[in-house]
């Protein structure tokens, strides 16, 4: 699984995404856009109508915030 979370810095809902997508063992690509090299004009465009972060995406879909990616990680275990 290919995930990408977009995040900024001092956010602590950033921080438990990465620990949750860390602890389930998915790897992930971080775009922090308090760093310079990703842009809040990025993320609208890659997330568009976003206002908040974490945007965590998954294998290329938007899964949403740190409550999203929780509830999406709690269905696939339930699946198993």
């Amino acid at each position: 699984m290919n995930a990408i979370i977009w995040s900024k810095d001092q956010c602590m809902f950033c921080e438990m995404a990465k620990d949750l997508l860390t602890e389930h063992n998915i790897k992930y690509e971080e775009r922090n856009i308090s760093k310079g090299e990703w842009t809040r004009e990025q993320l609208e465009e890659a997330a568009p109508g976003s206002k908040t972060v974490p945007q965590i995406f998954l294998d290329g879909n938007c899964i949403g915030g740190f409550t999203d990616l929780k509830a999406y990680i709690q269905k696939q275990e339930k699946k198993c």
